[in-house]
Protein backbone atom coordinates (compact mmCIF):
# COMPACT_ATOMS: atom_id res chain seq x y z
CA UNK A 1 0.00 0.00 0.00
CA UNK A 2 1.54 3.36 -1.00
CA UNK A 3 2.38 5.59 1.86
CA UNK A 4 1.55 8.82 2.66
CA UNK A 5 3.07 11.92 4.26
CA UNK A 6 1.74 15.12 5.40
CA UNK A 7 3.82 18.15 5.19
CA UNK A 8 3.03 21.56 7.27
CA UNK A 9 3.97 24.33 5.63
CA UNK A 10 3.24 28.09 6.88
CA UNK A 11 0.94 31.21 5.84
CA UNK A 12 3.39 33.61 7.78
CA UNK A 13 4.96 36.08 5.31
CA UNK A 14 7.27 38.66 8.58
CA UNK A 15 8.14 38.95 11.76
CA UNK A 16 6.49 41.20 14.42
CA UNK A 17 8.40 44.16 12.41
CA UNK A 18 6.36 43.79 9.14
CA UNK A 19 9.84 45.15 7.07
CA UNK A 20 11.42 42.16 8.31
CA UNK A 21 10.22 39.45 5.54
CA UNK A 22 10.71 35.15 6.43
CA UNK A 23 8.44 32.20 5.56
CA UNK A 24 9.06 29.02 4.26
CA UNK A 25 12.29 27.74 4.34
CA UNK A 26 12.02 25.95 1.03
CA UNK A 27 14.83 23.61 0.97
CA UNK A 28 13.61 21.87 4.27
CA UNK A 29 10.54 20.92 2.02
CA UNK A 30 12.27 20.07 -1.09
CA UNK A 31 15.16 17.99 0.25
CA UNK A 32 12.13 16.42 2.14
CA UNK A 33 10.52 16.14 -0.78
CA UNK A 34 12.90 14.23 -2.73
CA UNK A 35 13.73 11.58 -0.36
CA UNK A 36 9.78 10.53 0.47
CA UNK A 37 9.38 10.70 -3.57
CA UNK A 38 12.40 8.59 -4.02
CA UNK A 39 10.36 5.92 -1.99
CA UNK A 40 7.06 6.47 -3.81
CA UNK A 41 5.06 7.54 -0.81
CA UNK A 42 2.10 10.32 -1.49
CA UNK A 43 3.20 13.63 -0.57
CA UNK A 44 0.15 16.83 0.54
CA UNK A 45 0.89 19.91 1.77
CA UNK A 46 -1.35 21.40 4.43
CA UNK A 47 -1.20 24.68 6.11
CA UNK A 48 -2.74 26.70 9.40
CA UNK A 49 -4.93 28.65 7.19
CA UNK A 50 -4.72 26.74 4.02
CA UNK A 51 -4.19 29.08 0.68
CA UNK A 52 -1.04 30.67 -0.04
CA UNK A 53 2.73 29.85 1.31
CA UNK A 54 5.51 33.12 1.21
CA UNK A 55 8.84 31.92 0.80
CA UNK A 56 11.92 33.19 3.53
CA UNK A 57 14.28 35.58 1.05
CA UNK A 58 17.02 33.87 2.62
CA UNK A 59 16.38 30.43 2.25
CA UNK A 60 16.62 31.27 -1.77
CA UNK A 61 20.43 32.96 -1.87
CA UNK A 62 23.82 31.24 -1.58
CA UNK A 63 24.63 28.84 -0.14
CA UNK A 64 21.09 27.80 1.20
CA UNK A 65 19.68 28.06 -2.55
CA UNK A 66 19.98 24.55 -3.78
CA UNK A 67 19.54 22.24 -6.84
CA UNK A 68 16.51 20.58 -5.21
CA UNK A 69 15.16 24.39 -3.88
CA UNK A 70 15.65 25.76 -7.92
CA UNK A 71 14.05 22.85 -9.65
CA UNK A 72 11.01 23.66 -7.43
CA UNK A 73 10.59 27.04 -7.96
CA UNK A 74 11.20 26.39 -11.83
CA UNK A 75 8.09 23.86 -12.07
CA UNK A 76 4.80 25.72 -12.46
CA UNK A 77 3.02 22.68 -10.88
CA UNK A 78 5.20 22.26 -7.96
CA UNK A 79 4.81 25.89 -7.73
CA UNK A 80 1.33 25.59 -7.66
CA UNK A 81 1.19 23.52 -4.64
CA UNK A 82 2.55 26.51 -2.64
CA UNK A 83 -0.17 28.36 -3.31
CA UNK A 84 -3.28 26.45 -2.78
CA UNK A 85 -2.83 24.12 0.31
CA UNK A 86 -4.77 22.52 2.20
CA UNK A 87 -6.06 23.76 5.61
CA UNK A 88 -6.27 21.37 8.54
CA UNK A 89 -9.90 20.84 8.21
CA UNK A 90 -9.69 19.51 4.53
CA UNK A 91 -7.48 16.53 6.11
CA UNK A 92 -8.29 13.15 7.66
CA UNK A 93 -5.31 12.20 9.57
CA UNK A 94 -6.49 8.26 9.59
CA UNK A 95 -5.46 8.75 5.31
CA UNK A 96 -1.88 10.08 6.52
CA UNK A 97 1.20 7.33 7.68
CA UNK A 98 3.62 10.23 8.93
CA UNK A 99 3.41 14.20 9.25
CA UNK A 100 6.35 16.40 8.78
CA UNK A 101 6.59 20.05 9.83
CA UNK A 102 9.06 22.33 7.87
CA UNK A 103 10.49 25.24 9.58
CA UNK A 104 11.81 28.95 8.58
CA UNK A 105 11.23 31.68 11.26
CA UNK A 106 7.90 32.00 10.37
CA UNK A 107 6.42 28.81 11.62
CA UNK A 108 6.85 29.95 15.07
CA UNK A 109 4.04 32.42 14.45
CA UNK A 110 1.32 30.19 13.19
CA UNK A 111 2.18 26.80 13.75
CA UNK A 112 1.89 26.69 18.12
CA UNK A 113 -1.75 27.63 18.10
CA UNK A 114 -3.12 25.90 15.71
CA UNK A 115 -6.01 23.61 16.90
CA UNK A 116 -6.60 21.51 13.41
CA UNK A 117 -3.03 20.69 13.06
CA UNK A 118 -2.26 19.95 16.89
CA UNK A 119 -5.16 17.31 15.83
CA UNK A 120 -3.87 16.11 13.10
CA UNK A 121 -0.94 15.67 14.92
CA UNK A 122 -2.73 14.06 18.39
CA UNK A 123 -4.39 11.18 15.86
CA UNK A 124 -0.94 10.69 13.74
CA UNK A 125 0.65 10.00 17.05
CA UNK A 126 -1.89 7.84 19.20
CA UNK A 127 -2.62 5.18 16.84
CA UNK A 128 1.62 4.78 16.04
CA UNK A 129 1.98 7.12 13.01
CA UNK A 130 5.47 9.04 12.77
CA UNK A 131 5.55 12.70 13.72
CA UNK A 132 8.61 14.56 12.73
CA UNK A 133 10.20 17.90 11.90
CA UNK A 134 12.86 20.24 10.74
CA UNK A 135 14.62 23.40 11.97
CA UNK A 136 11.90 25.77 13.34
CA UNK A 137 8.92 23.18 12.39
CA UNK A 138 9.42 21.69 16.54
CA UNK A 139 7.35 25.33 16.89
CA UNK A 140 4.49 22.88 15.49
CA UNK A 141 4.44 20.53 18.67
CA UNK A 142 5.27 22.76 21.34
CA UNK A 143 1.65 23.20 21.88
CA UNK A 144 0.18 19.62 21.15
CA UNK A 145 -1.34 17.37 23.86
CA UNK A 146 -2.23 14.12 23.91
CA UNK A 147 -5.31 12.58 25.03
CA UNK A 148 -4.81 12.23 28.77
CA UNK A 149 -3.52 16.14 28.39
CA UNK A 150 0.14 15.73 28.44
CA UNK A 151 2.48 17.54 25.81
CA UNK A 152 3.75 15.26 23.11
CA UNK A 153 6.98 16.13 23.58
CA UNK A 154 7.34 15.56 27.33
CA UNK A 155 9.63 13.12 27.94
CA UNK A 156 10.78 12.70 24.31
CA UNK A 157 14.47 13.33 23.38
CA UNK A 158 14.28 15.84 20.57
CA UNK A 159 15.93 18.35 18.65
CA UNK A 160 15.45 21.71 16.55
CA UNK A 161 16.41 24.94 15.74
CA UNK A 162 19.14 25.87 18.69
CA UNK A 163 18.81 29.62 21.09
CA UNK A 164 22.64 29.74 19.75
CA UNK A 165 21.54 29.31 16.09
CA UNK A 166 19.36 31.81 16.56
CA UNK A 167 22.04 34.17 18.04
CA UNK A 168 24.54 33.49 15.31
CA UNK A 169 22.39 33.86 12.42
CA UNK A 170 21.75 37.19 13.79
CA UNK A 171 17.77 37.07 14.18
CA UNK A 172 17.04 36.54 17.91
CA UNK A 173 16.25 40.44 18.73
CA UNK A 174 13.44 39.30 15.95
CA UNK A 175 12.01 36.02 17.11
CA UNK A 176 9.24 36.08 19.36
CA UNK A 177 10.50 33.64 22.22
CA UNK A 178 12.96 31.05 22.50
CA UNK A 179 11.44 28.14 20.83
CA UNK A 180 14.42 25.78 22.17
CA UNK A 181 13.73 27.20 26.18
CA UNK A 182 9.79 26.30 25.16
CA UNK A 183 10.28 22.75 24.34
CA UNK A 184 12.10 22.35 27.63
CA UNK A 185 9.35 24.29 29.93
CA UNK A 186 7.14 21.48 28.40
CA UNK A 187 9.36 18.18 29.12
CA UNK A 188 11.45 17.79 26.34
CA UNK A 189 14.64 16.00 26.63
CA UNK A 190 16.23 18.29 24.09
CA UNK A 191 19.24 17.73 22.17
CA UNK A 192 21.45 19.55 19.55
CA UNK A 193 24.54 18.79 17.99
CA UNK A 194 28.02 20.22 19.22
CA UNK A 195 28.52 22.53 16.60
CA UNK A 196 25.87 24.94 15.23
CA UNK A 197 24.46 24.49 11.48
CA UNK A 198 25.41 20.31 11.34
CA UNK A 199 23.26 18.29 10.30
CA UNK A 200 21.90 16.35 13.44
CA UNK A 201 18.60 13.96 13.72
CA UNK A 202 17.24 12.74 16.95
CA UNK A 203 14.58 9.68 16.83
CA UNK A 204 12.39 8.87 19.87
CA UNK A 205 10.09 5.53 18.91
CA UNK A 206 7.95 7.80 16.64
CA UNK A 207 9.05 11.31 16.61
CA UNK A 208 12.06 12.07 14.41
CA UNK A 209 13.26 15.35 14.46
CA UNK A 210 16.07 17.31 12.75
CA UNK A 211 17.85 20.41 14.13
CA UNK A 212 18.51 22.83 11.51
CA UNK A 213 17.68 23.49 7.62
CA UNK A 214 21.02 21.15 7.10
CA UNK A 215 19.24 18.43 8.50
CA UNK A 216 15.85 18.15 6.35
CA UNK A 217 17.51 15.45 3.80
CA UNK A 218 18.42 13.42 7.17
CA UNK A 219 15.42 14.17 8.72
CA UNK A 220 13.47 12.59 5.71
CA UNK A 221 15.71 9.54 5.69
CA UNK A 222 15.44 8.26 9.26
CA UNK A 223 11.35 9.07 8.44
CA UNK A 224 11.02 6.72 5.93
CA UNK A 225 13.16 4.18 7.93
CA UNK A 226 10.58 4.64 10.90
CA UNK A 227 7.52 4.08 8.31
CA UNK A 228 9.48 1.50 7.02
CA UNK A 229 10.03 -0.24 10.53
CA UNK A 230 5.83 -0.17 11.44
CA UNK A 231 5.51 -1.78 7.95
CA UNK A 232 8.00 -4.37 8.70
CA UNK A 233 6.65 -4.99 12.09
CA UNK A 234 2.78 -5.18 10.85
CA UNK A 235 4.08 -7.76 8.08
CA UNK A 236 5.12 -10.00 10.49
CA UNK A 237 2.40 -10.06 12.89
CA UNK A 238 0.23 -10.83 10.05
CA UNK A 239 2.43 -13.60 9.14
Amino acid sequence: MTKRVLHVVTNVGHYDDPSHTTGLWLSELTHAWHVFEEHGYEQTLVSPAGGAVPLEPRALKFPNYDKTAKAWRADPRKMALLENTASPDQIAPSGYDAIFFTGGHAVMYDFPDSEGLQRITREIYERGGIVSSVCHGYCGLLNTRLSDGSYLIAGRKMTGFAWTEEVLARVDKLVPYNAEEKAKERGARYEKATLPFVSYVVTDGNLVTGQNPGSAKATAKKVVEAIESIEGNASKERG
